[in-house]
């Protein structure tokens, strides 16, 4: 047998069809778009459309609620603090802050604030300013000997109640 004498089952590659070749060929002049209007026009896909019957997006019932003024926490656990600590990327006796943390690589962005959870061991003292930790988080990191400052931020509505309070008196 010869490279030239291979050839596919009968059948099994069937010839794409080719549009726009005549009107003998069944898809010549609009190609199978039909006439005129957006679906003859090339690069149209109506989203979401399903011939008729009630979109899928629709079909689904509207379902609770997205806060857009929800905190969005970066959670760093003990243990990848003592890792960072231990590989020499982290420094126990300087004190620990976001930007610390991000330059030891513990995490990329600190987006609204890191919370410091319990997960994993800490055997070394470090000072840690985080913008939420949990309790059994700030016991290990005392019982280690050092010490957690949760920093809050002021909600946005507090800070305009209190500057619009004495204006009012």
């Amino acid at each position: 047998m010869k490279i030239n004498q291979l050839s596919d089952n009968p059948g099994a590659a069937k010839a794409r069809k080719r549009i726009g070749r005549g009107i003998g060929s069944g898809t010549g002049k609009t190609s199978g778009h039909g006439h005129k209007g957006q679906k003859a026009r090339s690069g149209v896909a109506i989203k979401g459309f399903e011939g008729g019957q009630m979109p899928l997006h629709r079909r689904l019932p509207k379902r609770g609620f997205n806060n857009i003024f929800a905190k969005s926490y970066k959670v760093v656990n003990l243990g990848r603090l003592q890792s960072a600590i231990d590989a020499g990327r982290l420094d126990a006796k300087k004190p620990v802050d976001a930007a610390a943390l991000r330059e030891a690589g513990v995490v990329k962005t600190a987006r609204d604030g890191i919370r410091l959870l319990a997960k994993g061991e800490l055997k070394a003292k470090i000072d840690i300013t985080v913008a939420g930790a949990s309790k059994a988080a700030v016991e290990a990191v005392e019982k280690a000997g050092g010490s957690v400052t949760v920093v809050q931020k002021a909600p946005v509505a507090a800070a305009e109640a209190a500057e619009a309070a004495p204006a009012s008196e």
